[in-house]
């Protein structure tokens, strides 16, 4: 039995009309001329994850006709597999393989696929996170870069996420036995061989097609947990079967307006074996992150566990705010009750931003906190997480005995995490950073996992400690910052004459 027949580029481009489509995925031809019109779109429709979720007939076929007689590898597999095409289309549809030798597309496509591959530096030259963003930079499409890389308004609290953890010095302690350091620890009971776990970030396949799988897949090897997302590109299931049975995962949601399908969501997530969920509570509503805006929104773009797509309006095409009207806005320390009815496991609340929504959660029995401002994409000029940290420390350091505390932000060396570890964090969070690696795919999420756990190690033998249970704040100086951190609380409120809330 023969194989697909090659076709050369310069047939292909010749279907380009709506009564003539063709579009090449993977090096697979398909003939899309009868699927793009009939589609009829909706949940209902057995195609509807194809290409389209969400989207009217009318958009499909515009979605379809963009790429006609091109090359869709990369924006589709952006957010859906090679193994839904033929569950949509009928095997005669397949037209042939692409035939490569001696073939140029005439034009420039925008995914810039042959290019950027050309340019991406070789992973064995990546030593460091910033090498990891700078190839991403080069390398991702546009609107990927943008969606990642975007955060509020003028940037201030993204960039103070970072700044501030070079305003920590060290005060390290000398001729020490350090020839053996440990570096593992327990978050919520589950043992990590490095203190941090991949934040849930979204969209992971807009990076490369492998997306939170391919996380999984390196995570797993490696030994730290994943913390997978309500908007991750693929359902929870797929994410989880990628890596071994016993490796455990997190996951993190935001509450729909409708209630009941967060609770089905959760049922889901629960039947998988997922005994840690993380509460997302500082995005009632989406932050203004203008680069993002900019850039045109893939039409093709959806989410398959929060069920949304993305679009353009009069604002822009920014993917968070599109993307993200199903958050329900109302959510409240009440609901709590609510979520406790259904979901047996532990509750980390993410995006604390003062001593008293941390004090808060300890009385409302959360297990632990993340401390975080979005990573700079929400509420422009709030706090960076390590001056909540410290805030914590002088208002409430009973608090550390109380509940977990981890910390997300502008964390991009093994020194950052220690920083944060000496002022009393369990463990830290890290996003970009794992998308930007992810560009080549799972090997380079493996390696910016061993960069991460090398540059710990080495800072642990300069610091003088072996283990992490050494670490204590008297390793660091705050000093630079330390007057930054709010003397009282409430402070304002009893100037007003106002009763100062908790």
């Amino acid at each position: 039995m023969t194989g697909p027949k090659p076709i050369p580029i310069h047939e292909i481009v010749r279907h380009n009309k709506p009564n003539d489509c063709w579009v090449v995925i993977e090096g697979q031809v398909w003939d899309l001329t009868e699927f793009a019109p009939q589609h009829p779109g909706g949940e209902g429709c057995k195609y509807s994850s194809f290409l389209d979720v969400g989207y009217s007939g009318n958009e499909t076929m515009k979605v379809i006709l963009r790429y006609a007689g091109q090359d869709a590898t990369r924006q589709y597999n952006e957010v859906h597999t090679l193994a839904l095409l033929p569950t949509a289309l009928t095997i005669s549809k397949l037209m042939g393989k692409l035939d490569t030798i001696n073939s140029i597309w005439p034009t420039a496509q925008d995914t810039l696929s042959q290019v950027t591959h050309q340019k991406k530096p070789p992973l064995s030259s990546i030593l460091s996170s910033h090498d990891f963003e700078i190839a991403a930079h080069s390398t991702l499409s546009k609107k990927a870069w943008a969606f990642y890389s975007s955060a509020a308004t003028d940037l201030i609290s993204d960039r103070a996420n970072k700044s501030f953890y070079n305003r920590v010095w060290f005060r390290p302690r000398v001729l020490r036995d350090v020839k053996e350091v440990d570096t593992v620890c327990m978050i919520q009971g589950v043992r990590s061989s490095l203190p941090l776990f991949v934040a849930p970030a979204a969209m992971a396949r807009l990076a490369h097609e492998s997306g939170e799988r391919g996380i999984a897949k390196a995570c797993s090897k490696k030994g730290i947990i994943q913390c997978a997302s309500i908007n991750a590109s693929y359902a929870i299931e797929e994410i989880v079967s990628a890596a071994p049975a016993d490796y455990p995962f997190f996951f993190q949601l935001y509450v729909n307006k409708h209630r009941p399908s967060s609770e089905l969501l959760l049922k889901r997530v629960w039947d998988l074996g997922i005994r840690v969920l993380f509460l997302t509570v500082d995005a009632p509503a989406p932050g203004k992150r203008e680069a993002d805006e900019a850039v045109r929104a893939g039409d093709i773009l959806s989410t398959p566990m929060s069920g949304t797509s993305a679009t353009r309006d009069k604002t822009g095409s920014g993917l968070a705010r599109t993307m993200g009207t199903y958050i329900d806005p109302s959510l409240s320390w009440e609901d709590l009750v609510w979520l406790r009815s259904f979901w047996m496991g532990k509750v980390i609340v993410k995006g604390v931003q003062s001593v008293e929504d941390a004090k808060r959660a300890s009385k409302e029995g959360i297990d632990g906190i993340v401390l975080s401002n979005h990573g700079g994409r929400n509420l422009d000029t709030s706090s960076p997480a390590v001056l909540v940290l410290l805030e914590l420390r002088r208002h409430c350091p009973e608090i550390f005995s109380q509940l977990e505390v981890y910390v997300d932000g502008g964390i991009r060396r093994g020194t950052d995490i220690l920083k944060a570890l000496c002022l009393g964090a369990t463990a830290v969070s890290i996003g970009r950073p794992f998308l930007y690696a992810l560009s080549y795919g799972e090997d380079g999420v493996e390696h910016l996992i061993d960069i991460l756990r090398d540059e710990l190690e080495t800072a642990m033998r300069l610091l003088g400690i072996t283990d992490l249970s050494q670490l204590h704040s008297g390793l660091v100086n705050t000093g630079d910052i330390d007057h930054l951190v709010p003397s009282t609380q409430g402070d304002i409120f009893t100037k007003r004459g106002l009763k100062a809330k908790i």
